[in-house]
């Protein structure tokens, strides 16, 4: 079980120093998965409750092993929705990331349903990030310290308030949804668009002069994708998703398989 008494979490202490961290994205519920994850050296996974059959069950499951295996679990929640960001994190999430984050109001929301007050609003239960009702105090001041919230961009009108949102205090940085930006302007998808791509920079560009770590989810699996994430400045990275890994290689060596009969 994970020791509240440590002090700043590793993801939360690169955060703040805006180094690069690596991450990957699970959306398969079964720990085999997680346990071939944590072989390829990520440092941490994010569950997904938004576009997976992912339950609060499977999560409590699932942050146990990603933590077991030497990993921080962060939790996609399903919205920015108070009893869901509860819920993972009584069982033992490191952080949340939450979706269609849109404007300063909607970014303080979310870190008052994380932080107990007097800074948030987060109603005080007992489950596995408190030992059970025996760690508490631990807990307490470890959510103060080194519990991990990241609004996701993924909106045009987050875009345009992203100054704001990115000056929220217990903001730890932000990582950009791609595919719901390009809908959010109208090209479900289309993210090569020229008014897509300028978008995208503009993220970039403020969340820089901003000195606040820059994410994004890169969905392929080729390692170019995202080296090239790293060239461009970006420190918060989520390297492609379980069943790309899976699929793409079962893919490309079946094609080659047949190619060469």
């Amino acid at each position: 079980m994970k020791n509240f008494s440590h002090k700043n979490s590793p993801l939360k202490g690169k955060l703040k120093k805006n180094e690069l961290t690596l991450g990957s994205w699970l959306t398969i519920p079964h720990q085999a998965v997680v346990e071939i994850l944590g072989t390829a050296g990520f440092e941490w996974l994010v569950i997904d409750m938004e576009h997976s059959p992912i339950s609060i069950s499977d999560a409590l499951n699932l942050i146990g092993h990603i933590q077991g295996n030497g990993m921080q679990a962060l939790v996609r929640v399903s919205k920015n929705e108070e009893v869901i960001i509860k819920q993972v994190l009584d069982a033992g999430a490191d952080g949340v990331i939450i979706p269609m984050i849109k404007n300063k109001e909607e970014a303080k929301k979310a870190v008052s349903f994380v932080k107990y007050p007097p800074v948030g609003n987060r109603g005080v239960g007992l489950n596995r990030a408190q030992r059970y009702g025996t760690n508490f105090e631990s807990y307490k001041k470890w959510v103060n310290d080194s519990v991990v919230v990241i609004p996701q961009i993924e909106h045009i009108d987050a875009v345009n308030n992203l100054e704001s949102i990115l000056n929220v205090e217990g903001v730890d940085g932000i990582i950009v949804g791609p595919y719901d930006l390009s809908a959010s302007m109208g090209y479900p998808g289309d993210y090569n668009r020229e008014d897509v791509k300028k978008a995208l920079l503009k993220v970039d560009e403020i969340t820089k002069r901003n000195n606040m770590p820059l994410g994004f989810h890169v969905i392929e699996s080729d390692f170019q994708n995202t080296l090239n994430k790293i060239r461009k400045g970006y420190t918060f990275l989520a390297f492609s998703i379980d069943f790309f890994f899976l699929g793409d290689k079962a893919r490309k060596e079946m094609k080659l398989l047949k190619e060469n009969l």
